[in-house]
């Protein structure tokens, strides 16, 4: 999952301290692969405003922030462009990954579980990108716009379109 990444912004915790506050904002270059990697028509302007923190009495560490964008997503009904405005806070907990003392792999689906760090290390860009789709409706509408149930045939026969090749002045 590393090279696919659309963007990455890559910050060691021996970096963090007593906290660690970023603003990241890609370049028109990074935004076009977000939007290719988002399937959007479009992605005008993208900024994350991050903070690292420490959890005093704990080994963990919180991310806060806020994620603005000016994205443009299709409309799932008509295909038009449909623009988007993203204004969202999050916060998430970090815990460093234990060692795994043997080869079985426990997996809970837990709210509270923290984000795992691997390799001592945080992509404040991958979180950013995360929280942006998080963010974008993933059925997006134009208002107004309604699907209309195309009608059903009136007969649903196989024999139907045989009886349309008959001839109609053969009545037997």
């Amino acid at each position: 999952m590393s090279a696919s990444l659309p963007y990455s912004e890559t910050v060691r915790v021996n970096q963090i301290g007593a906290g660690l506050s970023r603003r990241l904002e890609p370049d028109a270059e990074a935004r076009q692969r977000i939007a290719r990697a988002l399937d959007l028509q479009g992605l005008d302007a993208f900024a994350v405003e991050i903070e690292v923190k420490p959890t005093p009495s704990s080994s963990e560490w919180t991310m806060k922030g806020r994620v603005t964008a000016h994205a443009i997503q299709t409309c799932g009904l008509t295909l038009e462009p449909l623009p988007v405005e993203v204004d969202r806070r999050f916060s998430i907990q970090l815990a460093e990954a234990e060692p795994q003392q043997t080869d079985e792999i426990e997996v809970t689906l837990e709210e509270e579980d923290a984000d795992l760090i691997e390799d001592g290390k945080i992509d404040l860009g991958q979180y950013a990108v995360e929280q942006l789709v998080l963010s974008l409706d993933p059925f997006p509408r134009k208002p107004g716009a309604q699907f209309v149930q195309p009608e059903e045939p009136a007969e649903i026969s196989p024999f139907a379109a045989l009886k349309a090749l008959k001839p109609q002045d053969d009545q037997g």
